[in-house]
């Protein structure tokens, strides 16, 4: 395929993605795509086609360049598969932006410790914070995503599990422990609540992912913790550390987490910085 044919032929516009993007949005639902993702893909192709004025080799190559230089190897590697995707929409089977490469840690940081951790829930509750304070620990007590905890409601407490569905209709069950069910039950009943979400924001509504993520950053500087330890994931870290740390099989925990590779779930066996610098510091002696 010549690339004047790549840039003209295809598309019917290729100076107007809007002329595609309602089909575009129904083939990446049909492809099970989940709402997170379908949005990333989305922004991703306004910002080519807001750059470029039609979709060319030369087009291509020239926004990887962009996103080379502006963004981390992360972000540059999800627009890429934006743009894969776009173009197996568009029925070009023969051409596929590469990714790019990205060097893998031996450690794992940025997570909160355990002592961090215990410290956060005491002062919320003591504060009365109670809402912030089941939010820790139902995300470190189950290794729950936030875009899933968000998802909880207050009868899944009495039954001790919620079911998460994700993209191609998986499920797995997220079990909550009895140490957490017992008190979180007591406070659902001294709240009077026996159904609907199971964490409210100030309006009485179900809180949102960016609502938890913003307050927790507050809680972090009101109680003199590292603001960047101190967020969602950080908790789903935790969990996972603390699993393996206690002799928990990886196998399972990969499942816990719903991760798709078991691969994915082994960067939980490496220490952070700070440990492989204790335990060097330990060892070397000489």
């Amino acid at each position: 395929m010549t690339e004047l044919e790549f840039s003209y032929e295809t598309l019917e516009n290729p100076w107007d993605f809007s002329h595609s993007e309602n089909e575009y949005r129904q083939y990446l639902m049909e492809h099970h795509m989940s709402d997170n993702t379908i949005n990333s893909y989305l922004y991703g192709l306004r910002q080519f086609f807001g750059f470029y004025k039609q979709l060319s080799l030369t087009s291509l190559n020239l926004y990887k360049v962009y996103l080379m230089e502006h963004y981390r190897p992360q972000t540059v590697n999800l627009r890429i598969r934006a743009m894969n995707s776009y173009l197996q929409f568009l029925g070009i089977s023969d051409y596929k932006m590469k990714t790019v490469r990205i060097q893998q840690k031996t450690y794992l940081d940025r997570i909160i410790s355990q002592a961090d951790y215990e410290y956060l829930k005491r002062r919320l509750w003591e504060d009365g914070e109670y809402t912030f304070y089941f939010i820790v620990r139902f995300t470190t007590a189950t290794g729950i995503r936030v875009s899933e905890l968000v998802t909880f409601q207050a009868e899944d407490v009495k039954k001790g599990y919620k079911n998460i569905y994700s993209k191609g209709n998986k499920m797995r069950r997220v079990y909550i422990p009895v140490s957490l069910q017992k008190p979180a039950l007591i406070w659902l009943k001294e709240e009077n609540r026996i159904s609907g979400p199971l964490f409210l924001n100030r309006f009485g509504e179900g809180i949102s992912a960016t609502g938890i993520r913003g307050q927790l950053k507050m809680y972090a500087c009101r109680y003199g913790l590292d603001p960047m330890v101190v967020y969602p994931h950080s908790f789903r870290h935790r969990f996972a550390k603390n699993f393996i740390e206690k002799g928990g099989d990886i196998a399972l925990l990969s499942n816990l987490l719903g991760h798709d590779s078991l691969e994915t779930t082994r960067i939980y066996l490496r220490r952070s910085s700070t440990e492989q610098a204790a335990i060097f510091n330990e060892v070397v002696d000489w």
